[in-house]
């Protein structure tokens, strides 16, 4: 009954399909430019990427600092070492810089040398004010080499904000208008003012710079992003539509294969406006992802159609044997894909959500378009002439099919030993896998600014903003002496990580105000005593530069919380663990649990943070995936024995590529994340087709299973051949991208992806031909509830 269904079915959909050719062309032209609107609201991402849920404990702590101090991610930082800058002509080109970008309205201040304000004591009343440092328009040889000298050795107050000591680096700090950091204008700012506003400047003054900060390095990594796009669409086109004429040697069906699978990309980005989501990293890759799954189903049906063509000359017969034969085999392998990517919306983190929804939509879609489009247009064209079809009994690929076969048929001990020393090799290589949560590591290396990072990590000690939020418990707290004290002591103790930066915080503005106290003698620097406290707090509450209360940078309203700035270099996740693990008890001890409550947050902890997450739900996210794909086998064809089969030839090429990325060094990471979902929905597609074509023949051929491994193998190794070479150079495009995280995935899975197509040729049917008795009989091998393969009869045809 269930074989007649399936037959009637497709047999169904085939005269729907071929019977109203001009109203199917018309809906999906209609569809397409529907979608095609709804461009206008797809938009880049211009805010880090959250991989953990808004519900999570580090995002609300996360949140609870951005609500008592606003956008931390807001600096930006540029910086020079050049020997000669304290000289009249550059240190003035450099003062005029400066002053430039206090005039752009997304700049809410800046600090450096220009407009550098050292704290001073006044009595009637009694007061700290910031005054200017420099006072003239214009700095002759003299000034500058005083300004020098006050600056590096009177005003520790501002190392590691405005110059560092070890070349001598002199850097101004910009702080961006809050409001413009997460939004387009940061990017028409960076990209369309300061960028040219700073090369003219280097020309011009023969100064070199480098310019960093996390809304600088966000702007140049998306536009980045949207550069790679075109890339990967043009590279995937090219090297999928040149496999493509290699096979089919037809202009015609390669023409066919590209409007199918470019009107597929179209619909993509339609569906990311429709849903208004974000293009990030991840999702920039689902319109070229969709080329290269594409293919494959315009390979499946163009191949039927001429192999039809080629027996019986029959057009009509042949576009429906197109759809009747072919439909239930794509159909079942689109969903085992699409299921792979679907398993990401379980992981409760936005980004992959949202990768996830669009993905698995996205590739049911282009099944639908290939199986709408490929018979259309085919039906309004001549019938393929015989130099069309000669690439149907190519016999170079005959010596392969020829090799596989006998491998299997004489081989299988060596088989069986290979598998098992590279599974052993590869659980050796999966111990060494690290995991890296750092927002940097997939960004461009060559890229002019991540040099710069390079540049700041060495001077400044890293870029990457990390908080921490110390709750006094009651007003006022903060200035308490016994707090500051505890605030210094844990400044000593950052100060001691060779990975993270000299921090900044309210103690530096007390040890600065002890300083101005005593007349901006130096080796005062410090905190005072409790005796000197008395006279120099009242000085200290009413310091400010004219505008603001220079307090409010570090110090809440209420006096009750305080913020600690420490900038970290580029480390793993791993590495902040252990850093985190040593800081935690030293930090208990100094701020006892039951008076003061200690946050440590920023946008670079919370992206570790959510790679640590990413990857503890990854073993829940790919065993649903097996879970899924193991349920699809089982409802096609009823045989438990045969699902645990069928999964060994795929989730071994998973654990090789495990193994590869502890051997080569291949950290586990948001992106290399999805390697293993992605790549075992579409490596179990060749299974699927093999075990149809195999049950198929073991009914021929009464059970037999030497008579029917066989014959299943040969007329499967072309397609999985086929399709797996055009995957694996599709996936391959990916690699060259700038980004590692990309390079990584497209190399991983076109990896993976070859590993299966030859554990699918060689160890499955190896398996299947060792345990003949317990799985090729029809007590195991029961009727399935739906036929993949149509058996060999005649369909009624149905006129163009």
């Amino acid at each position: 009954m269930s074989k007649i269904f399936s037959f009637g079915f497709w047999n169904t959909i085939a005269r729907i399909i071929l019977r109203n050719r001009v109203i199917i062309l018309g809906l999906i032209i209609a569809f397409t430019v529907f979608l095609g609107f709804q461009w206008k609201n797809m938009r880049f991402s211009y805010t880090e990427a959250n991989l953990l849920p808004d519900d999570h404990e580090v995002n609300q702590e996360y949140q609870k600092f951005l609500d008592k101090f606003g956008e931390e991610g807001n600096l930006l930082v540029i910086a020079s070492n050049d020997k000669d800058l304290f000289t009249p002509k550059k240190i003035n080109a450099w003062n005029d810089l400066t002053k430039q970008l206090d005039s752009f309205s997304q700049v809410e201040y800046s600090i450096g040398i220009h407009n550098l304000k050292k704290l001073q004591k006044f009595t009637n009343p009694n007061r700290f004010e910031l005054v200017p440092l420099i006072k003239e328009e214009q700095i002759n040889e003299l000034q500058a080499k005083a300004y020098k000298e006050e600056i590096f050795e009177k005003l520790p107050f501002y190392e590691g904000l405005v110059y560092s000591k070890k070349t001598n680096t002199i850097q101004t700090a910009v702080y961006l208008n809050k409001d413009i950091v997460n939004s387009k204008e940061r990017k028409v700012f960076v990209m369309e003012q300061l960028q040219p506003l700073l090369d003219e400047f280097e020309e011009v003054n023969d100064i070199d710079l480098h310019v960093s900060g996390m809304p600088y390095i966000r702007t140049l990594n998306s536009q980045n992003i949207v550069d790679e796009i075109q890339w990967f669409l043009g590279g995937a086109l090219l090297v999928t539509s040149l496999i493509f004429f290699f096979f089919f040697r037809s202009v015609r069906a390669t023409l066919i294969s590209m409007f199918t699978v470019i009107i597929g990309v179209m619909w993509a980005f339609g569906i990311l406006g429709l849903f208004h989501y974000e293009i990030t990293v991840l999702t920039a890759i689902i319109p070229p992802l969709i080329i290269v799954i594409g293919i494959p189903n315009c390979i499946f049906l163009i191949n039927k159609y001429q192999q039809e063509i080629k027996k019986h000359g029959n057009q009509a017969k042949s576009l429906q044997r197109v759809i009747t034969k072919v439909g239930n085999a794509t159909l079942m392998t689109n969903i085992t894909t699409a299921s792979g990517f679907a398993t990401f919306i379980i992981t409760e983190s936005k980004l992959l959500k949202e990768f996830g929804v669009v993905a698995s939509i996205n590739i049911l879609a282009i099944f639908i378009l290939s199986l709408l489009i490929i018979p259309i247009i085919y039906s309004y064209l001549a019938p393929p002439k015989e130099r069309h079809l000669k690439h149907l009994g190519k016999t170079w690929l005959e010596g392969f099919v020829s090799w596989i076969e006998r491998t299997v048929k004489h081989r299988r001990i060596t088989i069986y030993i290979t598998s098992i020393i590279v599974l052993v090799i590869s659980i050796l290589g999966i111990y060494t896998i690290k995991v890296s949560g750092s927002l940097l590591e997939d960004m461009p290396k060559q890229a002019e600014f991540f040099k710069d990072i390079e540049f700041f990590e060495e001077e400044f000690n890293g870029i990457m903003p990390l908080e921490i939020l110390i709750d006094t418990k009651r007003k006022e707290g903060v200035l308490k002496l016994s707090t500051l004290k505890r605030m210094r002591d844990l400044e000593n103790l950052l100060a001691d990580v060779p990975e993270l930066s000299k921090p900044l915080s309210v103690v530096d503005l007390v040890k600065y105000s002890k300083q101005a106290y005593y007349n901006g003698n130096p080796k005062y620097y410090q905190l005072p005593t409790s005796q000197e406290k008395n006279f120099i707090f009242p000085y200290l509450k009413g310091m400010s530069d004219g505008k603001n209360n220079q307090l409010n940078a570090y110090v809440d309203s209420t006096g009750q919380y305080a913020r600690m700035t420490v900038f970290m270099k580029d480390i793993g996740t791993e590495e902040m663990e252990r850093i985190e693990d040593n800081l935690w008890p030293q930090i208990n001890k100094l701020f006892p649990q039951e008076r003061y409550d200690i946050t440590m947050t920023g946008k670079a902890l919370v992206f570790q943070k959510g790679t640590t997450y990413l990857v503890q739900n990854l073993v829940l996210s790919l065993s649903l995936a097996i879970l899924l794909i193991a349920i699809f086998m089982a409802w096609m064809f009823r045989s438990f024995k045969m699902i645990l089969i069928s999964l060994i030839p795929n989730l071994l090429p998973l654990l090789i590529t495990a193994g590869m990325m502890g051997f080569l060094g291949i950290p586990i990471k948001p992106s290399t994340i999805l390697v293993f979902s992605i790549a075992f929905g579409i490596s179990v597609d060749d299974t699927i087709h093999f075990l149809a074509k195999y049950r198929q023949e073991l009914k021929y051929h009464n059970w037999k299973i030497k008579k029917s491994v066989y014959p299943a193998l040969r007329e499967t190794t072309v397609s999985m051949f086929y399709t797996s070479i055009v995957l694996f150079f599709g996936f391959s495009v990916f690699m060259i991208s700038s980004f590692g995280g990309t390079v990584a995935l497209g190399g991983l899975v076109s990896a993976t992806l070859l590993f299966a197509m030859l554990s699918n040729l060689l160890l499955l049917p190896s398996l299947l031909l060792s345990l003949e008795k317990s799985v090729s009989n029809k007590e195991t091998f029961k009727k399935p509830h739906l036929d993949i393969i149509a058996e060999e009869e005649e369909e009624e045809s149905i006129d163009k």
